[in-house]
């Protein structure tokens, strides 16, 4: 029985990276002397354990064989025979197929040492192509390690184009996709997730709507220059900024979808691919809020008290000002509003001084129900007139 650190851990280790989660392989190993070691199983598909005092998890070497389409399409192997080099082989990416003994030495049986220093995205094996999510986390991992240059092999991104056309990606579940993507707003770079599943083909499969967004003469190479959609370009330096807000997944998912939004002014489809995708409900409402939010000021010539009142009532950001704050930060990202700018900026504090304004404050002696907010509708139309 050998004990391996393997994966993510091996690779971030290398790269001199903080290591966040440990994984390891066992290898000549049953499930019963795991348990007999007071190892905890957790996986019913796979030969899964926690460790019983670090809970860190322990799953037996295992090879994978392909009996169905999609993510949950496999049979597994995990005899005591199979070798460190076997479970290796079954892994995405060269450089998460590396292992480190219990001396320290590393194993790496597919070069992914190399592909690590070149930056090179490469799959180990023909079963890559078997598991249709490594088309996203391939993408995420460009993402990630977008500041490092990281790229897609020619012959990696051959192989996930021929996936695509051979239906794998149609597999995929939302939750799966949404995942990833998730994720993937979370990296250094969402963009480059973007551009990788652009250069596979698989964006127009999974995000039709961004996928049209790209003028349609652009070649579809994982390395080419794209000419790049408008919205892109803020969404890049968005991304790029050190600002909280702006490196939020949120956040960076409702610009995104401003994109949409900005392609054919139909704020429908935000919700067509928040609803297909699973997004969270908190998110598909803060993107729509934003869009609508843009929508609303952008046809105004002058921004009145009632023009305001009316984006705060639609926004419902008398109940939600923290997400009518954010979808507010959205928007001024756009120079289409830059008119209205002055008045913009004093929307916060206009909210506030209106969500202030309740009906303990006004006199409504012997008023009830639609009255009392008649009332009190009138007194926050003042208070935006009075300090606009």
């Amino acid at each position: 029985m050998e004990i391996y650190l393997v994966g993510g851990a091996v690779r971030d280790k290398l790269l001199n990276l903080p290591i966040k989660d440990r994984d390891w392989v066992v290898t000549g190993a049953t499930s019963q002397m795991m348990l007999d070691q007071g190892y905890l199983q957790v996986g019913k598909d796979f030969p899964v354990f926690l460790h019983p005092e670090s809970k860190e998890e322990y799953a037996l070497a295992r090879t994978e064989r392909k009996v169905d389409k999609g993510y949950h399409g496999f049979e597994c192997n995990a005899n005591p025979e199979v070798t460190l080099e076997q479970d290796l082989q079954r892994r995405d990416l060269t450089i998460n197929a590396m292992a480190e003994d219990s001396n320290g030495q590393i194993i790496d049986p597919y070069n992914g040492r190399d592909d690590l220093k070149q930056g090179v995205l490469r799959h180990v094996s023909q079963a890559f192509s078997e598991d249709p999510v490594r088309i996203l986390r391939i993408a995420r991992f460009a993402a990630r390690f977008a500041e490092r240059n990281f790229y897609v092999a020619h012959s990696t991104n051959k192989l996930m184009k021929a996936m695509v056309n051979a239906g794998e990606v149609d597999a995929l579940v939302p939750e799966r996709c949404w995942a990833e993507t998730h994720k993937a707003l979370s990296e250094i770079s969402p963009l480059r997730y973007l551009q990788v599943l652009r250069g596979s083909t698989a964006l127009a499969v999974i995000f039709p709507e961004i996928d049209s967004l790209y003028p349609q003469s652009t070649r579809t190479s994982a390395h080419s220059k794209q000419a790049q959609p408008p919205i892109f370009k803020i969404f890049s330096k968005t991304c790029q900024s050190d600002n909280a807000h702006y490196q939020h997944p949120k956040f960076r998912f409702a610009l995104l979808m401003m994109g949409i939004y900005f392609n054919n002014t139909d704020i429908k489809d935000i919700s067509i691919l928040c609803k297909r995708l699973r997004v969270p409900s908190d998110y598909e409402y803060l993107a729509i809020t934003a869009a609508n939010m843009h929508q609303a000021i952008l046809i105004q010539e002058t921004l009145t008290a009632v023009n305001i009142f009316s984006i705060f009532e639609k926004s419902d950001a008398l109940r939600k000002p923290e997400r009518f704050a954010m979808a507010l930060k959205i928007c001024l990202l756009f120079p289409d509003i830059e008119k209205h700018l002055t008045v913009l900026l004093k929307l916060p504090k206009l909210l506030d001084q209106c969500i202030a304004i309740k009906a303990n404050n006004l006199e409504i002696k012997g008023l009830q129900g639609k009255e009392i907010g008649v009332i009190i509708r009138k007194a926050r139309l003042k208070s935006l007139r009075d300090n606009m």
